[in-house]
């Protein structure tokens, strides 16, 4: 199974780790390093304050001030040492031919993957592929949706999930990419015992992914291999979602606290 990782630049966890890993059961032929413009960060701006109106975009930008300052350290030495147990399992990433784009449809993304030649592309970006990207590889371009679809569709489905109170669906959709916006064939749900009252909503996204390797593993092998079924998603609400509130998080907080069971005074 040949295999291509397209991710951002910026991203250790995909770039070194996931990479790593890929290579560890498939014939990982090339990476896609996105390096997003001032322009384009900018622009998913403009779309998110299209989307929530200017109130609500204040309270996505104090999350991002409050994560920055309160959340983001732990989450960094957490991240450095999930780095460190993901290269002592899979070693160093091989050396693979690279591409740099700010652009995951760049005409160049399509000429690389051409040659390539992959059987599947697991896309780990923020932007969307088109036809002409998604299409290339002969089993098509997968995603780890961070959420529950269809229910926790586009942006940060985790952090809805736990702050909706949806405990049951706070995971992670494994998914073939089409037209839509995470509306492909669905192909696996995964998650792990996540602790809501410790954990950062960062934190449990990335841990989707690394608490079900393995088990993600086996599954792009069967999509591989023409044998896996997508499930049935029909009748099933969808929902799209966005940026974090920072409202939203710390009724997230107070709640997962509350549900925290009371400790017995020492005797």
């Amino acid at each position: 199974m040949r295999t291509v990782l397209m991710c951002h630049a910026e991203d250790a966890f995909d770039r070194q780790g996931l990479a790593a890993w890929l290579a560890s059961f498939s014939d990982l032929a090339g990476l896609v390093l996105i390096e997003e413009t001032g322009e384009q960060k900018q622009a998913r701006v403009r779309r998110e304050l299209k989307r929530v109106g200017p109130w609500r975009l204040l309270d996505v930008l104090a999350m991002r001030f409050y994560y920055r300052f309160r959340l983001a350290a732990a989450d960094h030495a957490w991240m450095d040492a999930s780095l460190a147990a993901l290269r002592s399992r899979f070693g160093d990433v091989p050396a693979v031919p690279e591409l740099r784009v700010s652009s995951a449809n760049a005409p160049e993304v399509a000429t690389f993957l051409a040659a390539c030649q992959p059987d599947i592309m697991i896309a780990r970006s923020k932007q969307l592929l088109s036809k002409r990207i998604y299409r290339i590889p002969r089993q098509g371009c997968l995603v780890m949706h961070p959420g529950i679809c269809p229910e926790y569709r586009n942006a940060h489905g985790c952090f809805w999930a736990l702050a909706e109170r949806d405990l049951d669906n706070v995971g992670l959709t494994l998914l073939r990419i089409d037209a839509g916006v995470d509306t492909g064939p669905v192909y696996g749900y995964f998650t792990y015992a996540f602790d809501e009252a410790s954990e950062s909503h960062v934190r449990v996204q990335y841990r989707m992914v690394l608490e079900n390797l393995d088990a993600l593993a086996q599954r792009i092998r069967d999509i591989a291999a023409g044998t896996a079924r997508p499930l049935d998603t029909t009748g099933r609400p969808s929902g799209v979602w966005g940026q974090p509130w920072l409202s939203r998080y710390l009724r997230w907080k107070r709640a997962a606290l509350a549900r925290q069971p009371a400790v017995a005074p020492a005797e």
